[in-house]
């Protein structure tokens, strides 16, 4: 596989965005489109921002996919979370963008974005958003 026409990958001199953008992410071509298979993302340390208190909001944002005729390459999604930094929003709404240009970037088989984010004020949220759409026992 040439790895040409990656913009990030490789390269140790790359700008942080600081506002997220469905263009940030890089695909590659999937080798093995005759199978159905897997491929996960485990985001550990995701930051974004409260929009009313502009405080912190920490996250855990798994990401599991079946691939179509694209794969997400990782780099491109490292700095693509990254973007989310100084954004404010809500997290509903930061899980269901990260979905929505996701989905538009790779049109991926099915998709399951959960982001787990930390206790604030004793109570912890989970979002969870699926592609196509929620599974029955989500529901």
């Amino acid at each position: 596989m040439e790895n040409e026409d990656f913009k990030l990958l490789g390269k140790s001199g790359t700008e942080l965005m600081t506002k997220p953008s469905e263009k940030q992410l890089e695909t590659f071509k999937n080798e093995y489109t005759t199978r159905d298979y897997y491929i996960q993302f485990d985001c550990l340390n995701f930051t974004s921002l409260c929009p009313v208190t502009g405080q912190p909001d920490f996250a855990e944002i798994d990401i599991k996919y079946i691939p179509g005729e694209k794969c997400i390459e990782t780099k491109s999604l490292k700095f693509y979370l990254h973007s989310y930094r100084n954004t404010k929003a809500f997290n509903e709404k930061v899980i269901n963008n990260i979905l929505n240009d996701f989905v538009a970037v790779c049109e991926p088989k099915w998709v399951k974005i959960k982001g787990k984010f930390a206790a604030r004020g004793g109570i912890a949220l989970t979002t969870i958003v699926e592609y196509p759409s929620l599974s029955s026992d989500e529901k």
